[in-house]
């Protein structure tokens, strides 16, 4: 299939900037995958799309600060991007600068900070700083908003750009379908039986980046650090002894379950995933997946086209502009059940 078969025309008023004033106040588009059919719901109808014994798989991931202002030992003006901390002092970066960065270059942050350039791979440099890096992004960096959002970041993204169970830091973008979940529904849905299991993937500035192949079995998805335990295996294998279903809650946490299945079955495990998941990819775990909306020609919209079939996905997405969803990671959200 070509990129150009997952384009389509959105408004650019239909873009969220800003999150709704509660988590659960979005809205929620959902679609059977068997035929296609669509019904409009608010995000607080949720819990009863969701039925005893079913297993939602979250994704733990925390996002990090992980924009920094910075300057060269002469002056210039830079900004680092944190891709992939390397331990306590050490980090792969993305350079924005007007010009390539020496190796063995010294970067200043703020007034006491400093960072050597060891090294470089491909677009990405390697930085020693000279304080922990975390308490060199807690105190100097921002909030890594995404680059279709206009507005620079501020208090209410700092909380809000950040799921109700993130826990371990290390994504530079959040795992977006989780931001409509609060405390309260999470606690309505285990009252009603539902189990809700956890994995972790580290989502990367690579879900932002463009397919430039015109056909799509040219690309290569960026690799992002994922981990299914053992007590999520051991959960939806029980879930599926009593016939209940399991729901991812993004496209990472799809990501990562379909990871640690390809040998058909699903496994404790762990590691590095560069899983493109394309129109005709056999699903092995998920069967229920619930994501926003999605850039056009982008690596995600292919896979919920996968997974909710790609004639079904368009008639939503024409449906949604239609109805004036909000789209992308402050938007509405979708629950799709999967096409068999």
């Amino acid at each position: 299939m070509r990129v150009t078969e997952f384009d389509y025309a959105l408004p650019e008023e239909l873009i969220a900037q800003h999150p709704t004033a509660q988590r659960r106040a979005s809205r929620l588009l959902r679609m059977e995958g068997a035929n296609g059919s669509l019904q409009d719901l608010t995000f607080a109808d949720f819990p009863s799309a969701v039925g005893y014994g079913d297993v939602i798989v979250i994704n733990d991931t925390r996002v990090i600060k992980a924009r920094l202002n910075a300057r060269k030992s002469t002056g210039g003006k830079l900004e680092v991007f944190v891709e992939r901390p390397l331990g306590t002092h050490e980090a792969f970066v993305l350079i924005r600068a007007n010009h390539p960065i020496s190796i063995g270059a010294t970067i200043e942050i703020g007034d006491a900070v400093t960072a050597s350039v060891l090294g470089r791979e491909n677009d990405l440099y390697h930085l020693r700083f000279s304080e922990p890096l975390e308490a060199v992004l807690e105190y100097h960096g921002a909030v890594p908003l995404p680059p279709y959002i206009t507005h620079a970041p501020g208090p209410e993204d700092i909380e809000r750009y950040q799921t109700v169970y993130a826990e371990r830091p290390g994504a530079v973008a959040a795992p977006t379908a989780g931001l409509h979940f609060d405390m309260p529904m999470l606690d309505a849905l285990a009252a009603r039986g539902v189990k809700i299991a956890r994995i972790t993937l580290h989502v990367g500035p690579g879900t932002f980046q463009p397919v430039r192949a015109e056909n799509i079995a040219d690309h290569r998805m960026h690799s992002e650090r994922y981990n299914v335990p053992q007590s999520t295996v051991d959960a939806i294998a029980a879930a599926r002894r009593a016939g209940g279903r399991v729901l991812a809650v993004g496209t990472t946490a799809l990501r990562a379950l379909e990871s640690a299945s390809r040998s058909g079955e699903l496994k404790a495990l762990g590691g590095e995933t560069d899983l493109f998941i394309t129109p005709g990819y056999q699903f092995h775990t998920v069967d229920r997946l619930l994501t926003n909306f999605h850039l056009p020609k982008s690596t995600l919209l292919m896979l919920v086209s996968a997974f909710g079939g790609v004639d079904n996905i368009r008639k939503a997405y024409v449906h949604a502009i239609a109805k004036r969803y909000r789209f992308f990671s402050y938007g509405d959200a979708m629950l799709i059940e999967r096409a068999r």
